[in-house]
């Protein structure tokens, strides 16, 4: 296993966003966001995203590595997991959703899928924010997955991605 940062009791954040394009494949099948790690990260003082991983994988390139857009959560509790999506038009259905352990990794969690929302285009830009809360565990790492149906692939041309746990009592 990879050596994780100290972890305090309180609130813990992971904050990961992006701007770089990433061509999403149109269909059913939902594709990993993925994030860049270091300096580009909003915040990451948790070190639940981190370019070796828990289970001492290490990735090598963050824009074609899906293991880049797993956050690790740096401890159990309540997460509330927040997100923010910008997407080029071109689709009449826009998909997005949480998933945990979508890498299959062995988690004691199997993977699962919450909170998955089905958009049909807004008038203007194609902006969506949303919030949903689990349990979450280090064991178990989670991630953004997104699909959507237009006849070719499209740009997401924003991605933010947070993760906070709080303590349970």
């Amino acid at each position: 296993m990879a050596t994780r940062g100290t972890v305090s009791s309180g609130v813990q954040v992971c904050s990961l966003k992006v701007d770089t394009p990433q061509s999403i494949q149109p269909g059913t099948t939902y594709q990993i966001v993925r994030f860049p790690f270091g300096t580009a990260e909003p915040a990451d003082r948790s070190t639940m995203h981190q370019v070796v991983q828990p289970d001492g994988y290490v990735i090598t390139n963050w824009a074609t590595d899906d293991r880049s857009g797993l956050i690790w959560p740096s401890k159990s509790g309540w997460g509330h997991l927040y997100s923010l999506l910008q997407w080029e038009a071109g689709a009449t259905e826009y998909r997005d959703q949480y998933v945990r352990d979508p890498l299959n990794l062995g988690s004691p969690t199997p993977s699962d899928t919450t909170a998955t929302d089905h958009r049909p285009p807004s008038v203007g830009a194609q902006f969506w924010t949303k919030g949903h809360g689990i349990f979450v565990n280090p064991q178990t790492p989670i991630a953004l997955r997104v699909t959507h149906n237009a006849p070719n692939p499209i740009n997401l041309t924003l991605a933010e991605f947070k993760l906070v746990i709080h303590d349970v009592a």
